[in-house]
């Protein structure tokens, strides 16, 4: 039936053996290599991707700082800003308040005069009126 060979047997072995010893030097050992370095390379780049990333903390911390410096500067502007307006605004309106005063003085002035004029007026015409009274009553 099935006969063992012992020739045949060892020389399967030593082939077995060959090619094992061959695939590890041309196969694993520089797959395992190159598995190892690209470990290395991902660690590597790792710890300088979190060094820029440390370095960007700092960065946005200071960008930080600026924003709200720069921020502040312009609040303060704004309100010396405001603040000259409002002074302006209110010596303008002080200004028109005191030319509205004098325009009303000499309105209050003037109408006195035509009040004066009119009581004048109508003092020289008082004859006139009696006289016109006593002849509409006359003739009722």
């Amino acid at each position: 039936m099935l006969d063992i060979h012992l020739p045949l047997m060892l020389f399967v072995l030593a082939l077995f053996l060959t090619l094992l010893v061959l695939l590890n030097n041309m196969l694993f050992q520089p797959l395992v290599k190159f598995m190892d370095d690209r470990d290395n390379s991902i660690a590597k780049d790792l710890k300088a991707a979190k060094s820029l990333s440390g370095n960007s903390d700092e960065l946005n911390a200071k960008a930080d700082e600026n924003i709200s410096n720069a921020k502040n500067e312009a609040a303060a502007i704004r309100q010396k800003a405001i603040d000259e307006e409002k002074t302006l605004a209110a010596s303008k309106v002080e200004t028109k308040q005191n030319e509205l005063d004098k325009e009303y003085e000499n309105f209050v002035e003037k109408l006195a005069a035509d009040k004066e004029n009119l009581k004048n007026s109508l003092l020289s015409q008082m004859p006139l009126f009696k006289e016109s009274l006593k002849a509409k009553f006359s003739k009722l």
